[in-house]
């Protein structure tokens, strides 16, 4: 699954994954974490997420990376916000108030680009990934942010019924990818098929909702 991907989802329009309100495990579940509002928070894969503006409604400064130029501009555009805009190779930089977003590829981060983050949110980029791209995507993160809290949502189905994305990613490998690094701490498993009619319609009989809390170890 390469960036060219990606860049064709979002010239057709086809972003299935987007929501168009507030996550409702991220208005619930984030306070819990006990962040203070000062925690620079980082948000991988973001597209043009609403949860952004939530995360910095709280006091948090945002920092998200996007591969397509087409999903950051229309997070500023239909937010009515006015970005400054800088190129820092091998980025584009995006920032207004407390939201930046670097236009780029998450593989090309390094841990000077998060310096200062305390805390990631990721609920639409491990469950993007085919697998060979997850096992890449968690070694990559944990090497970014070694010492952060993590909010994560996954999806758990019959992947044979469904190709993704979204893939399905079980409870046993979001262990395996993560489990060193960070302390798992299961925060909601939900059933999911019955409120999601797209889903039965591409094929899924069952489908469960994950969310995790992500404590560093030691």
């Amino acid at each position: 699954m390469q960036p060219d991907f990606w860049h064709a989802r979002w010239q057709r329009g086809e972003t299935g994954w987007h929501e168009g309100q507030i996550n409702v495990h991220l208005q619930e579940l984030w306070p819990g974490l006990g962040l203070d509002p000062a925690t620079r928070v980082f948000v991988p894969l973001c597209g043009k997420s609403r949860d952004l503006l939530w995360l910095a409604g709280r006091g948090h400064r945002v920092i998200g990376v996007e591969i397509a130029e087409v999903g950051v501009q229309a997070f500023f555009d239909e937010n009515g916000l006015r970005p400054t805009v800088t190129d820092e190779p091998p980025f584009r930089r995006y920032a207004v108030d407390e939201v930046t977003l670097l236009c780029g590829d998450f593989f090309d981060l390094r841990p000077e680009h998060l310096a200062g983050v305390g805390a990631f949110y990721d609920r639409a980029s491990l469950i993007a990934l085919p697998p060979a791209l997850r096992e890449r995507y968690a070694a990559h993160l944990k090497t970014l942010l070694p010492a952060a809290i993590g909010l994560l949502i996954t999806f758990d189905y019959d992947q044979a019924e469904m190709a993704g994305p979204p893939f399905s990613v079980q409870p046993g490998e979001v262990a395996r990818l993560l489990g060193d690094r960070f302390a798992l701490t299961a925060l909601a498993d939900l059933d999911l098929i019955d409120e999601s009619p797209k889903f039965r319609q591409r094929g899924l009989t069952a489908m469960r909702e994950q969310v995790w809390r992500l404590d560093p170890r030691g």
